[in-house]
């Protein structure tokens, strides 16, 4: 995630100067820009001279990360957060008391700028650096503000996993495609291309609600609908509702 947010702010032509810090090697396309720089050890990085600290790491490393980080970040810094399942009330147990949190999510289309990122932030956030935030964010999608955190995880469940679920609907309908009797290259094609169309109509019709567009597909004694027929009869809503609410429950015990 923290590589397509990376690309995302490359794409958008938004950082003047970016520490990427990770003891391991990175892809060679996020350092070949005069501004960005990869080091490997905490004390390399100019603390002070950074507005915002970015953790794109995964949770389970979490404490060895802000163990590190608590002793060399400036007072007031804002520290923005992409960890699923580590809530505000974790930060502030694990870095100083007062460092301004920004909790978000975010979903790997940010690569493309077709992400979307919830953000949440701690009281003592200012208003700069809450705009900083929403910058970074905007610059790789589609942003919104949650006045309650409980509901992360739930965002978490749903954009910030979600891309996998399509992926995997990608994959089943051409599978479905090949049962079906097409080549398996062709059934791929038909399948990926279909979810990138209707995506795209999606976006392009904001204002018409899901419902209307898959109606508008949909004609009376016709195979949309005999297909309708058999997606529509719960099944595949309980199969989605019970995914959603497993990583929500993951979710749940990362923040443990």
């Amino acid at each position: 995630m923290g590589t397509a947010m990376i690309q995302g702010w490359i794409k958008a032509d938004l950082l003047k100067s970016l520490y990427i810090l990770d003891p391991n090697d990175i892809d060679d396309s996020l350092t070949s820009h005069n501004d960005l720089f990869h080091v490997k050890l905490m004390e390399s990085i100019p603390f002070a001279k950074i507005d915002i600290v970015v953790l794109a790491v995964k949770p389970q490393i979490m404490d060895q990360v802000c163990a590190e980080l608590t002793h060399a970040l400036p007072d007031n810094t804002p520290v923005l957060s992409i960890a699923a399942g580590k809530n505000t009330a974790y930060f502030r147990r694990k870095l100083k008391q007062d460092t301004p949190i920004i909790r978000t999510m975010p979903n790997t289309p940010a690569a493309i700028g077709k992400g979307i990122s919830a953000l949440y932030a701690t009281d003592n956030v200012n208003d700069t650096q809450r705009s900083l935030s929403s910058s970074l964010l905007d610059a790789i999608g589609d942003t919104l503000w949650l006045d309650d955190e409980t509901n992360m995880d739930a965002v978490t469940a749903v954009s910030g996993s979600g891309p996998a679920y399509i992926f995997y609907l990608i994959e089943a309908l051409a599978k479905a495609g090949v049962e079906a009797g097409l080549p398996a290259e062709q059934a791929n094609q038909l399948a990926r291309q279909t979810i990138i169309g209707a995506a795209a109509l999606a976006e392009d019709e904001k204002d018409t609600a899901p419902s209307t567009l898959r109606q508008n597909v949909t004609s009376p004694g016709g195979t949309t609908e005999a297909a309708l027929n058999i997606l529509m009869d719960g099944q595949f809503q309980d199969a989605l509702t019970k995914a959603v609410l497993a990583a929500l429950k993951r979710g749940h015990e990362l923040a443990d």
